[in-house]
């Protein structure tokens, strides 16, 4: 009996799930979740769902998919977090984060270029094994399945060297939607974090660093998923300024 209880505790995980007009990708997404919940059962999920200001029928989807399966997901409580101005991803993990109740707390792309599943994989294999530390899952490691364009290799090569240089933070993949953080520290270092857009990550290791927490990156499989809203080259220019702003600030 005490192994079971203490299994159910360790699987009360919440979903931060960040979106901006996102309508096209939604079902697929609501789909995913639905298998993952037929599929591996009693886990305690909680799915927070952040609309950073979208214009389209996001909003919507979300709220009808919320009504039509609030009663057949027993283990599974789904909400939605909206506001009428778009901030940037950084705001809305932020607003997610200190709005989870769960152990574990997971950030991870509305397209599902990687699955939920990932971080049950990483706790069976017993990676998942410190409270102090965070996990960013790489598409760098040598055991990671990617599947991307080479062009979004490059520049994420490119991020990195400059985010070493600038700030000394060794990270091979900050940019990785896919993190998991305890509950007993996350909060605190997002209350602090002021970086709206994509440089929020850099922000995060380095209140991590202040406060002690180890990162830990893991392999994981990642798949490139079409529709993303995310401009090569124009949104890697602004966070390279933006980098220098954080750098300023630190």
């Amino acid at each position: 009996m005490k192994k079971i209880k203490k299994t159910l505790k360790i699987d009360r995980t919440s979903w931060i799930m960040p979106l901006y007009n996102e309508e096209s990708r939604l079902d697929l997404c609501f789909n995913t979740i639905k298998k993952f919940i037929k599929n591996k059962g009693k886990l305690f999920v909680e799915i927070i769902f952040v609309d950073d200001g979208s214009t389209d029928t996001s909003k919507k989807k979300i709220l009808d998919f919320i009504n039509k399966n609030k009663k057949k997901f027993f283990y599974t409580k789904i909400k939605l977090i909206s506001y009428k101005k778009n901030m940037g991803k950084g705001y809305a993990v932020k607003k997610g984060i200190i709005a989870s109740r769960y152990e574990w707390i997971i950030t991870f792309d509305l397209d599902m270029s990687v699955l939920p599943g990932q971080f049950l994989i990483w706790k069976k294999k017993n990676f998942i094994n410190n409270k102090k530390h965070a996990y960013f899952g790489t598409r760098e490691n040598k055991d990671s399945v990617v599947e991307a364009l080479l062009i979004r290799r490059i520049i994420g090569l490119i991020l990195h060297i400059f985010v070493l240089v600038l700030f000394g933070v060794n990270i091979s993949d900050t940019q990785c939607g896919f993190k998991a953080f305890h509950s007993s520290y996350a909060k605190r270092v997002f209350k602090k974090i002021r970086m709206k857009g994509y440089v929020y990550d850099i922000e995060v290791a380095l209140a991590l660093k202040k406060i002690g927490i180890k990162i830990t990156e893991l392999p994981l499989v990642w798949v490139h998923k079409k529709g993303s809203k995310v401009n090569l080259i124009t949104d890697s220019m602004k966070f390279l300024f933006d980098l220098i702003a954080l750098k300023i600030k630190y």
